[in-house]
């Protein structure tokens, strides 16, 4: 694996890189970042998490004109929260040098983003509606654009970007280099690139196991009645110190983290119908441990780049494969180890396989925790609390009065006394939530397991694809004749979509 001194990057960059603690590039840096330094355009097919975000933020500093305060480069991501997050992993590349990227997203307040281009940023990151805003008010130029990037691609088409993304690619100067990175290539990304790329390479990357290696994953097969009380037995036993907890619904979020609130868990919940202020304050108290538990919708998670996070749960059991692999993705991170654990109705049991075959990965069944094993992972917190306080805490202060104590109470009820009250004893406060009906998914939406392969894809911006309307489906890069242009929107309510 080449080390970044191999590419031939700008001694600052190199420094920056080495700052962040990058020794070796990933095995998609290793080969995109030199297809990207030549300028010629490229597609990546990496799963979440093998650091695509560097594989083209490295290019994008390396080839961008420092002295040029103009719009140069343009990174388009499905989400808000991605967008902040990959503009703030460019701006670490290019710590060194004067090139700065701004995040510009919906929900946020475009006079004050109007503001901040002003200061001239040479890289805009995105969501593709407030790009568009910005076109149509022309508060940004796109007459010195030389390199556009598309960043989880059949995530924006899955959000119904798909429009926007082509009115964005046609607007920006035709002579500009494009990089597309995506971790599936169904035909409408196929068509994207055909129609506005010039003889791309595709560079395909997949791991022997999809998902991460270091996350044991488990499932629980459990009834929807059942759930709610076996996630408190499994929150009191393994006491996580950051765990995001996934729902299918906005509904579903709501009501999870009010319901364990009322049994007295740090809880909140992120959707799509939140205002950016709100999210932004959840993910803050999240990322501060101020809350043990997110409970999130796969919208609202995507992007998500939390370190620390300890537990996946999955309260509802994922659409497809690669929700699944984003959802687990969020722990297992800077290579520390992650427990995912995954409740299916017995109803879903197929379904689980059909997620363990895509992603080439086992899950341990094991079987629903009792109410005993709860309470016995909440005392053994109690007393890792007591050892971790007679071994570190200045105690002399409680000696005498401790002393007094046991001239009346003998030292192990004193002991067993300070435990119980040191112990959160399990919960049973009633709450109520919606039932959800079991997934129930066609085996089509799963992709056969296939190998990727690396060169290129032979096509010129050709014309424009015909009409007509059918459902994308998953799977590898392979340019099909005579298909017609799949539909762009998703099922999901227009409200949990993102501009």
């Amino acid at each position: 694996m080449s080390t970044f001194f191999d590419f031939g990057l700008h001694h600052s960059i190199v420094r920056a890189l080495s700052n962040m603690g990058f020794e070796e590039a990933t095995a998609i840096q290793d080969q995109t970042v030199p297809v990207a330094l030549q300028g010629r355009d490229l597609i990546g097919q990496a799963q979440t998490g093998t650091g695509k975000t560097a594989a083209f933020g490295i290019p994008l500093v390396e080839r961008l004109d420092e002295e040029n305060g103009n719009i140069q480069g343009v990174v388009l991501t499905p989400t808000r929260e991605l967008a902040v997050q990959v503009a703030e992993e460019i701006n670490k590349i290019a710590q060194f040098k004067k090139i700065t990227a701004l995040p510009i997203y919906g929900g946020q307040d475009i006079t004050r983003q109007i503001k901040a281009l002003k200061k001239r940023p040479q890289i805009i990151v995105a969501t593709p509606g407030r790009f568009m805003d910005h076109m149509r008010r022309r508060t940004i130029r796109l007459d010195a654009i030389e390199i556009v990037v598309l960043d989880e691609a059949d995530e924006m088409l899955n959000m119904g970007f798909i429009d926007d993304i082509k009115e964005i690619l046609k607007e920006v100067p035709e002579n500009r280099q494009t990089l597309l990175f995506s971790a599936t290539m169904p035909r409408a990304i196929q068509e994207i690139a055909q129609q506005f790329m010039t003889d791309p390479t595709l560079i395909s990357v997949k791991p022997k196991e999809v998902t991460v290696p270091n996350i044991e994953q488990q499932y629980m097969e459990v009834a929807e009645k059942q759930k709610f009380d076996v996630l408190c037995r499994l929150l009191d036993i393994h006491s996580p110190e950051l765990a995001i907890i996934f729902g299918r619904t906005k509904r579903r979020v709501d009501e999870l983290s009010e319901a364990l609130t009322k049994r007295g868990y740090g809880a909140e919940g992120i959707h799509g119908d939140l205002n950016q202020a709100k999210r932004d304050s959840v993910l803050r108290k999240f990322k501060e441990g101020t809350i043990e538990v997110l409970v999130a919708t796969d919208v609202a998670a995507r992007g998500l780049d939390i370190s620390g996070v300890t537990h996946v749960f999955n309260f509802d059991i994922p659409q497809d494969s690669e929700s699944y692999v984003h959802r687990i993705g969020r722990t297992g991170r800077a290579g520390k180890t992650g427990l995912a654990i995954t409740f299916v109705s017995p109803r879903e049991i197929d379904h689980l396989r059909l997620i363990e075959r895509a992603t080439n990965r086992r899950m341990e069944r094991r079987s629903v925790p009792s109410m005993s094993e709860a309470m016995e992972g909440q005392q053994r917190m109690a007393v890792e609390k007591m050892l971790e306080a007679a071994g570190r805490e200045n105690l002399q202060a409680y000696k005498t009065l401790a002393e007094q104590l046991l001239e009346d109470v003998d030292s192990v009820t004193l002991v067993s006394a300070a435990l119980k009250l040191l112990t959160k004893e399990p919960d049973m406060t009633p709450v109520r939530l919606t039932e959800e009906a079991p997934l129930r998914v066609s085996k089509k939406k799963f992709p056969p397991k296939g190998k990727g392969t690396s060169g290129g894809y032979g096509a010129k911006r050709p014309q424009r694809p015909r009409t007509g309307e059918s459902r994308p489906r998953s799977g590898e890069f392979r340019p099909r004749s005579g298909e017609s242009r799949p539909r762009t929107g998703d099922s999901r309510p227009r409200s949990d979509r993102q501009r």
